[in-house]
C-alpha cells in the first residue's frame, strides 16, 4: 500500500505524523493561538458553514462527471487547521473516499483536529514548502491559505508534485482587492485572488484550470460596509490586534448567525451554473496533466 511507503518520511508521535527533515511553523504566517479560535468557530460559523456547502457542490458536481469509482481515491486537505472541512465532508459523504488526511505545519491545530474528524483520518505535520509527496494523493484541498504565504508559486508546485497524474486541486481564497480591509491586515494576508490571478498561477505551475467562480456574493454588500470603517492596524498595540481578532472571529448572535447562513447558503449550487460577477471569496479547481 502507498501509505506504508509514505510512513517512512514520519515519526509517529501521539497519532500525528511528523516529517523526519523537521517542521516549523510560521507564525508570522498564521499564528498559531488562532487555532483556538478556529476550532470554534468551523462548525457554527456562518461563512465556513457557506463556504463549506459551496465547495461540497463543486466537489459533487465535479467528482460525478469521473468515469471510475470515487471510492478508490486519497484526498489530503493541506494548511488543514482543526479538521473544520474534511470533518463537514465525513459527516455528509462518510464513504467517499478511501482514505482521507489532513497536512498542516502546526502541532497544535493537529491536535485539535482528532476531535473534529476522528481518528481514522491521517493526520501529518509538514511544511507546504516541502511536502516530500510524489503522486500520492488524487484529490488536495487548499483552503483560505495561500493568502497567507509569500512564495505562492512554490507551494503550488509541490503540490502539483504531490498529486497523481490527472489529480484536482480544489482551492478557496479571498477575493479582489476591491474588498481589501483591516481584516486582510489582521490575518496577515499577502493578497487576495482574482480570476485573472488564478489563470497566472495555474501557468506558473503546469496546472489546467478547470473552473473558477466567485462566492459570497450575496452578503458582499454587508461585509463591505461592515469593515470599510475598520480601525487602523498600524495604530493598534499587539494587546489591541489579539482583542480584535477574537472580536472579528466570533461566532454571531444565533439569529443573526442562522439568517445570515441562510442567505449564503442559497449561492450553492446557483453560483457554479449561473457564475457571479464578483464576490468577497473565490474557488478555483485545477487539474495535474495526465502527462505530468
Amino acid at each position: 500500500m502507498p501509505i506504508r511507503q509514505d510512513l517512512r518520511l514520519f515519526e509517529e508521535n501521539n497519532g500525528i505524523y511528523v516529517r523526519k527533515t523537521g517542521v516549523l511553523h510560521r507564525n508570522d504566517e498564521y499564528d498559531d493561538c488562532n487555532f483556538d479560535i478556529l476550532f470554534r468557530m468551523q462548525r457554527e460559523h456562518f461563512w465556513y458553514c457557506g463556504r463549506h456547502r459551496f465547495l461540497l457542490c463543486a466537489l459533487e458536481n465535479q467528482l460525478s462527471s469521473l468515469c471510475f469509482p470515487i471510492e478508490k481515491f486519497s484526498a489530503v486537505d493541506l494548511g488543514a487547521g482543526c479538521g473544520g472541512w474534511i470533518g463537514y465532508l465525513i459527516g455528509r459523504h462518510p464513504d467517499w473516499f478511501r482514505e482521507l488526511a489532513l497536512a498542516d505545519s502546526s502541532y497544535r491545530s493537529l491536535e485539535l483536529a482528532v476531535g473534529v474528524v476522528g481518528p481514522q483520518v491521517l493526520r501529518f505535520q509538514v511544511d507546504l514548502y516541502d511536502l516530500g509527496w510524489n503522486n500520492r494523493w488524487d484529490v488536495a484541498f487548499l483552503l483560505d491559505v495561500l493568502e497567507h504565504i509569500p512564495d505562492q508559486v512554490s507551494v503550488l508546485q509541490q503540490i502539483r508534485e504531490c498529486l497523481k497524474p490527472d489529480g484536482f486541486l480544489f482551492f478557496t481564497a479571498p477575493a479582489l482587492d476591491f474588498f481589501w480591509s483591516y481584516n486582510d491586515d489582521l490575518a496577515k494576508h499577502q493578497r487576495r485572488y482574482s480570476m485573472q490571478d488564478l489563470e497566472s498561477l495555474a501557468d506558473q505551475c503546469d496546472l489546467k484550470l478547470i473552473k473558477a467562480r466567485y462566492f459570497m456574493f450575496f452578503l458582499s454588500p454587508l461585509l463591505y460596509l461592515s469593515r470599510l470603517c475598520g480601525p487602523k492596524i498600524q495604530n493598534m498595540s499587539p494587546a489591541q490586534i489579539r482583542e480584535r481578532i477574537q472580536q472579528t472571529h466570533k461566532v454571531p448572535a444565533k439569529s443573526l448567525n442562522a439568517l445570515l447562513r441562510g442567505i449564503f447558503s442559497m449561492e450553492s449550487p446557483l453560483g457554479l451554473h449561473l457564475p457571479f460577477p464578483w464576490g468577497t471569496s473565490i474557488l478555483g479547481i485545477f487539474q495535474k496533466s495526465p502527462a505530468a
